[in-house]
């Protein structure tokens, strides 16, 4: 479920420029005018190459697609119950002491709020320990981009994902996630990944599957830049409510979010 509200909430709401090349058809010609696409926008013909040489289409990825596209269908006190239970809960609470003084400064830099950073951690990836995807990101996307539903969505984040390379911020041997191309311990687009990546550890990159401090940072910045207040209420209805669309587009998520920060904190 936590990927299929990855991809109804980004999928949708990431505007991407025109792309060239045709999806359908033949796959290899597709790759090598996405080639052509990602040469002219800056990527290393050694990038290209290693990640796009012999890169095959994934009907795992394909099928999984079609199986999820929709809406939930369950009321939001079915849906909490299966999301938001003492053990995770407890745990959370967990990660807000542990990680008191980096949240601290991640509050004073970014106006986000402690426990909503943390319940999107838990929501995301059981703060970093459960899944966060084990496919090949750009084999997942090329799949997406060659399929012509929403061809120039997935050439964009494609592309976004050479960037990533390109840019050092993960290897490609480290570019694996969830079957929408989702990296990450709160699982980011690729083109969130570059709009919203902070690098909060100071190492010079962006590392969104192994550095809490940049996932934890970025996952504020994304929210900041939406338009998130701090101090302010992030009920149903309210601004925030509606900045965290950029989250997740389903109200039953973000008042997930909302009702797990709560309990995190007691309210």
């Amino acid at each position: 479920m936590r990927k299929l509200l990855l991809a109804v909430s980004f999928c949708t709401v990431l505007a991407t420029p025109s792309y060239a090349a045709r999806c359908g058809g033949d796959f290899n010609t597709f790759v090598a005018a996405m080639s052509a696409e990602a040469q002219a926008a800056g990527v290393s013909p050694a990038v290209i190459s290693q990640a796009l040489s012999g890169v095959t289409q994934d009907p795992k990825v394909l099928a999984f697609d079609r199986r999820q596209r929709g809406t939930f269908n369950k009321t939001f006190e079915q849906y909490v119950s299966t999301r938001v239970g003492p053990g995770r809960i407890n745990i959370g609470r967990q990660m807000l002491q542990r990680h008191a003084a980096l949240l601290a400064r991640i509050e004073k830099r970014f106006g986000v709020p402690p426990e909503i950073i943390v319940a999107i951690w838990g929501l995301e990836s059981d703060y970093g320990k459960g899944d966060i995807g084990k496919m090949p990101v750009v084999r997942t996307l090329a799949t997406m981009a060659h399929d012509c539903r929403r061809t120039e969505l997935f050439q964009g984040e494609l592309l976004a994902a050479l960037k990533i390379v390109q840019r050092g911020d993960l290897p490609l041997t480290d570019m694996i996630g969830a079957f929408a191309g989702e990296i990450g311990q709160t699982q980011f687009l690729p083109s969130s990944y570059l709009k919203y990546g902070v690098d909060f550890d100071g190492n010079g990159h962006v590392d969104l599957r192994h550095s809490i401090p940049d996932v934890l940072a970025s996952t504020a910045n994304l929210l900041h830049v939406s338009g998130f207040r701090n101090g302010q209420p992030y009920s149903e209805g309210t601004p925030n409510f509606e900045a965290m669309r950029e989250w997740n587009r389903a109200t039953i998520y973000r008042k997930t979010i909302g009702y797990f920060a709560d309990q995190l904190v007691g309210r």
